[in-house]
């Protein structure tokens, strides 16, 4: 057994290991909630990113923006483009942090080759959806996806506007019931 082996169990008080739950699993840092409305998503991928230490530091503080990132593919490597990280006041002095530094994407060579495929002959695009905490690493949720045309935009908010109309008339209903 390995030291991280050891360090991710506890011993219970039968002398038996338990696995630790981490309070940041699966939590969500930053969401990129106009990519689903101007995107179809078709197909979603969770993508590991190689990340500075100012950069892990700032994205637990919430500094961190998503909203104008992309995902583009050059010479068979995935890079996020535009997701920007604010770096802490706290950062080192020895350093020059770059907010807006293109991030490496880490996927399988057969995943990446099966995105490139379908970028360049369907007309698709990859956007990143949400960075998120998984295993204590940061992961970047993209998705293949294309792009909405504007009535589709409108539909989208209607049926949203049509979901928040009918919530409200449920919990009147229930309300008055009472």
């Amino acid at each position: 057994m390995s030291i991280d082996q050891k360090s991710a169990k506890q011993i219970d008080s039968k002398g038996g290991a338990k696995p630790v739950v981490r309070k940041d699993e699966g939590k969500v840092v930053a969401e990129n909630r106009r990519a689903r409305y101007d995107y179809h998503i078709e197909e979603r991928y969770e993508a590991g990113v190689v990340l500075q230490g100012w950069e892990i530091k700032a994205i637990r503080a919430g500094q961190v923006q998503l909203t104008d990132g992309y995902v583009t593919i050059r010479d068979g490597e995935l890079s996020l483009i535009g997701c920007r990280i604010n770096a802490l006041r706290s950062a080192s002095t020895h350093i020059s942090p770059e907010a807006d530094r293109t991030k490496k994407l880490m996927l399988h060579k057969e995943e990446i080759k099966r995105l490139v495929g379908k970028v360049e002959q369907k007309g698709f695009t990859l956007v990143p959806l949400d960075l998120h905490y998984k295993g204590g690493r940061i992961k970047a949720e993209i998705a293949l996806a294309k792009g909405k045309a504007e009535h589709d935009k409108r539909n989208t908010e209607k049926e949203r506007d049509w979901e928040r109309e009918k919530g409200k008339l449920m919990r009147h209903k229930v309300s008055s019931k009472g």
